[in-house]
């Protein structure tokens, strides 16, 4: 006989889902982040285009 047993616990039950958990507003902070990083990227792939354009052979 065992010195000790394992308790035997049951998997939750999966009764009605559960509600989502409410969406809280983004910070200014991470606002401003998104803001700057957007601005960022579309600068450089407007600068990718203007070296393509430099890249091409004259005629």
């Amino acid at each position: 006989m065992p010195a000790f047993t394992f308790e035997k616990i049951s998997p939750p039950v999966h009764g009605a889902p559960t509600a989502a958990a409410p969406t809280k507003p983004r910070s200014v902070i991470s606002q401003m982040i998104d803001h700057i990083a957007e601005r960022r990227a579309r600068r450089s792939s407007q600068d990718e285009r203007a070296v393509r354009r430099d890249e091409k052979p004259a005629g």
